[in-house]
């Protein structure tokens, strides 16, 4: 009899817990849920502050990248981000003549690897306050710890503040973020 009970009891506690993982609320992105078993391409599209992004995204032909398997980090800019660019800017990028100075920019929000705010503050406590990521277009971003928050800085020493952290993908994490990250851009060439 206590040898049922037991097992019972075992088997209860089993269920509770895994019941427990499956009833984790998803973290909210522009009021949207973002599932955790569900990919970067298929979350960002259901969140109504990611419009810009996700348009950005799909001109670029980047859709597909970010459905695999990866890992990847992904640094998203809001559409108030976008908003902060010079006016026009966005219209122009999504030109499908524009195409590789978008994909430039998109890719440097990019990392490859799982990188979780707990692992970024815990590197940067470990190399004086700051993380230094190679993007997935090649260039370096800057991480850095200001009080309890992470800055994301890139190669024209902006700063954008990591607005939601950690929002877990199948495929990696996402850090939404309230400034568009631009790379060093060569100079256009005057005709």
């Amino acid at each position: 009899m206590l040898r049922q009970s037991f097992a019972a009891l075992l088997v209860a506690g089993s269920l509770a817990a895994s019941g427990a993982a499956f009833a984790q609320s998803p973290v909210m992105v522009g009021g949207a849920p973002m599932y955790a078993n569900k990919t970067i391409a298929q979350n960002a599209p259901e969140a109504p502050n990611l419009t810009t992004l996700v348009a950005a995204v799909k001109a670029a032909g980047l859709v597909d990248t970010l459905a695999s398997k990866g890992p990847f980090t992904v640094f998203a800019p809001t559409d108030a981000a976008f908003a902060k660019l010079p006016k026009g800017t966005v219209e122009t990028l999504v030109k499908p003549e524009n195409k590789p100075t978008l994909t430039k920019i998109l890719t440097y929000h990019v990392v490859a690897g799982d990188y979780s705010a707990e692992r970024l503050m815990r590197e940067a406590r470990r190399n004086k306050g700051e993380v230094h990521l190679k993007t997935v277009e090649g260039e370096p971003l800057t991480v850095k710890m200001m009080g309890k928050k992470l800055v994301v800085i890139d190669r024209t020493g902006k700063a954008a503040t990591i607005q939601t952290a950690d929002v877990k993908q199948s495929n990696g994490v996402v850090h939404v973020i309230g400034s568009v990250l631009m790379p060093k851009m060569k100079p256009a060439k005057m005709g």
